[in-house]
């Protein structure tokens, strides 16, 4: 995985949705782009693949909607802090955060919050950027 901004060579940076549905994602991709322009949003509904998907920073559901080993969004965070990639929980359950973090992820934000101040500083924070 590389660092913000991408690989040498100055290619764009990569944010992975992990298993969120079409209507989440969207909101997502929108967050993501406010926060990062010009980032590249990889849409990840199933396990194969994600650790190859080359994303510097994972955007967990906290339960999994596609094609994963179990729906726990935090088994997904604590593979991730395993492997040296940053994640966060995007959860509005105060406890699916504080477990995220006690994992090793990074902070995250609720849904209802995708479009905040907050989220756009948790993304560029795990990044790097802020």
């Amino acid at each position: 995985m590389g660092k913000a901004g991408g690989e040498a060579g100055g290619g764009a940076t990569r944010v992975a949705l992990v298993g969120h549905c079409g209507p989440d994602s969207f909101l997502l991709v929108n967050a993501v782009r406010s926060a990062v322009p010009g980032a590249e949003v990889i849409k990840n509904t199933e396990e194969k693949g994600l650790w190859d998907s080359g994303a510097e920073l994972l955007l967990v559901n906290r339960v999994l909607d596609g094609f994963y080993e179990d729906d726990r969004g935090l088994r997904i965070v604590e593979e991730a802090a395993a492997k040296g990639v940053p994640a966060m929980i995007i959860s509005n359950y105060q406890d699916a955060q504080d477990a995220a973090e006690a994992a090793g992820g990074r902070p995250g934000f609720g849904k209802t919050e995708v479009r905040s101040d907050k989220a756009r500083h948790a993304i560029r924070s795990a990044l790097g950027l802020d």
